[in-house]
């Protein structure tokens, strides 16, 4: 789940049509849900072998500022105006975490981890700005962790203990992220510049994982990951940023909550559907108190508010 619902949903505009804004928000949910598709459809090796997670990492990172890039520059402008150090730094942890950890973690179980995460953080930076949830709020943050903590409990059906906590991890840098772009400005710049700044790091990483962590030369990367990880970056990262960005003018605070809550079972299917992975009963169990939680945290407040 990303968290810009909480922060920018806007209602300023509501001449686009119905079924558009419902077919655009359907495609950009299914770009997120391919973010954890894509990475655990390359790193787990299900087309032929497994795609480095540095090498990954650092395609998507320069796939995405590319796309972009021109994006911004076809309006004429200059996208390292915008955006910031400390973002870019917050968005590049986002990225690798999210590599390394879908190396041994599930698709589904790894999006609802970084829903729970996304949600933490962004409970700890409000309690920091004095900002004390209400009753729902701490009441849907309970159940979410709860469920999380359900997921997560010892048994041959639980994820992977490291790699669940690097996931979580992702999730936290991904909070930090959408805390830095708060500022408000043109968000597609913003996101260009934050992207163009990981270019650097990931040429670091890129190199480091050839030389140490062996990815090998470019000639022996598999063709299926190298496609994956393109898509990553410039579809479902780049382009599904900027088309949520745009969706956002037509929803509401708690539309925008609630449709994210589609994201985990999105991922879930995709992979029980694509790549074989296991819905147990444990995981059902864990996204009906994840995705309830959430639920309650973000979108619930607005609704009672509204009655």
């Amino acid at each position: 789940m990303r968290a810009d619902a909480v922060t920018g949903g806007q209602t300023n505009n509501r001449t686009a049509s119905p079924w558009l804004v419902a077919l655009l928000t359907a495609l950009v949910m299914t770009l997120f849900a391919a973010n954890s598709l894509l990475c655990r459809f390359a790193l787990a090796g299900e087309a032929s072998s497994p795609l480095n997670p540095a090498v990954y990492t650092a395609l998507r990172a320069i796939s995405g500022a590319g796309m972009l890039w021109l994006m911004v520059a076809r309006r004429g402008g200059n996208p390292l105006r915008a955006g910031s150090w400390s973002a870019a730094l917050a968005l590049f942890g986002y990225m690798a975490c999210f590599s390394w950890a879908y190396v041994r973690l599930s698709a589904g179980a790894g999006a609802l981890v970084i829903a729970v995460a996304v949600q933490a953080g962004m409970l700890v930076a409000g309690l920091r700005l004095g900002q004390r949830p209400g009753k729902a709020q701490s009441a849907g943050i309970g159940l979410a962790m709860a469920g999380l903590v359900y997921l997560l409990l010892p048994g041959l059906d639980a994820p992977p203990a490291g790699a669940a906590s690097v996931i979580f991890c992702s999730g936290l840098c991904w909070a930090v992220y959408t805390i830095c772009g708060r500022q408000g400005g043109d968000v597609t710049a913003a996101t260009a510049g934050n992207f163009i700044r990981c270019v650097p790091l990931a040429l670091v990483l890129l190199v480091w994982g050839m030389a140490v962590d062996g990815a090998g030369s470019p000639a022996a990367w598999p063709w299926a990951g190298v496609v994956c990880a393109l898509a990553a970056g410039a579809l479902a990262s780049a382009l599904g940023y900027v088309l949520w960005y745009a969706v956002l003018r037509w929803l509401s605070v708690p539309s925008a909550a609630v449709v994210q809550l589609s994201v985990p079972l999105i991922t879930a299917m995709g992979g029980a559907w694509l790549m074989h992975e296991a819905l147990g009963l444990r995981l059902l169990v864990s996204t009906l108190a994840i995705l309830g939680g959430i639920f309650c945290a973000t979108a619930l407040p607005h609704l009672l508010r509204s009655r």
